[in-house]
């Protein structure tokens, strides 16, 4: 398996790489969106590849943390997704583990998501709230679902209420 930043020719492959694992639409215009804001953070957009084929996507892009002070960018998570034909493999822990160094590389102090508690707290995640930080979820999800992973340049002043930057409007229920 290779490990790269996206390329511009990858776009159809990460499209239909997000579609099957989502079986829907929605994540891969939201993908889309993503690249096209100011939300966007290239080198943190990567691909998972296996014998030369996308198999895996993983986007990490900003957001907000509103502090009722002020607001601040910090790394979100969103979307991960790996091929249901190549699913169970490592590739999603993989890609993770690959965006949140680079995050981290780069100084970000956390990183969040919304997802599942037992695949991300694997992967060094916690629920958000632990450390005063609100994450808005869907009706349907768990409380933790919220997640943050702190990296080395964490403040534990850092808390707050995510704010979703506008590539987001299209997906229901945040």
């Amino acid at each position: 398996m290779n490990i790269r930043p996206e390329a511009p020719a990858d776009g159809p492959a990460i499209a239909a790489v997000v579609e099957s694992a989502f079986g829907s639409p929605v994540e891969a215009q939201l993908v889309e969106a993503i690249r096209a804001s100011s939300s966007y953070v290239p080198e943190l957009s990567l691909v998972a590849e296996v014998d030369g084929e996308v198999v895996g996507h993983v986007m990490v892009s900003h957001a907000l943390l509103d502090t009722g002070e002020r607001t601040l960018p910090i790394a979100m998570l969103s979307p991960l997704a790996v091929h249901p034909s190549a699913q169970r493999r490592g590739i999603g822990s993989a890609l993770v583990r690959e965006a949140t160094a680079r995050a981290d590389d780069r100084r970000e102090p956390l990183v969040v998501l919304e997802g599942d508690p037992a695949f991300y707290g694997r992967l060094g995640f916690e629920h958000s709230l632990r450390y005063g930080i609100n994450i808005a979820l869907p009706s349907w999800a768990p409380a933790e679902a919220a997640q943050v992973m702190r990296l080395a340049g964490y403040d534990p002043a850092l808390r707050g209420r995510v704010v979703y930057p506008p590539a987001f409007d299209a997906v229901t229920e945040h």
